[in-house]
């Protein structure tokens, strides 16, 4: 399944930035659940747009601007907490990412919260949310 290569590829991202508490598969797991319930396994919607750009602006539009900005400048990336992770994301899309992960939403929120920061961190090394076809190809991008 896509999203099961997709959570490997972002915990072999995230393993080799040193990725803290949570195991590196474990964090690319429930990230790559949440990208795969966004459209992130097809490539998302319109041509030229990924599925972390529409993962940032739903934070934005969730009042979540200056976390989201943090985690893609240069500096401190900023936490979020897990409620706020449920406010940010549609009831359904976060239902299929607790689904695919095995975990309760409430549970799925928590991870990302805890995996988010450093993950878009990561995937935009330039400070600025790169363009690719598929969120695969980005995160290939990004690996070492």
């Amino acid at each position: 399944m896509a999203g099961n290569d997709l959570g490997s590829l972002l915990g072999g991202l995230l393993k080799g930035a040193g990725g803290g508490g949570q195991s590196g598969s474990g964090s690319g797991n429930i990230l790559g659940a949440l990208l795969s319930a966004l459209g992130g396994s097809q490539g998302g919607g319109s041509a030229g747009s990924n599925p972390l750009g529409g993962l940032l602006d739903m934070l934005t539009k969730s009042g979540l601007a200056a976390q989201k900005d943090s985690w893609v400048g240069t500096g401190q990336n900023q936490s979020v907490t897990g409620a706020q992770i449920q406010q940010a994301l549609p009831d359904e899309t976060l239902q299929k990412v607790a689904e695919q992960a095995g975990v309760t939403p409430e549970q799925a929120a928590s991870d990302l919260a805890q995996t988010l920061p450093q993950a878009v961190d990561k995937l935009t090394p330039e400070g600025q949310v790169p363009q690719a076809a598929s969120l695969e190809e980005l995160v290939r991008q990004q690996s070492p």
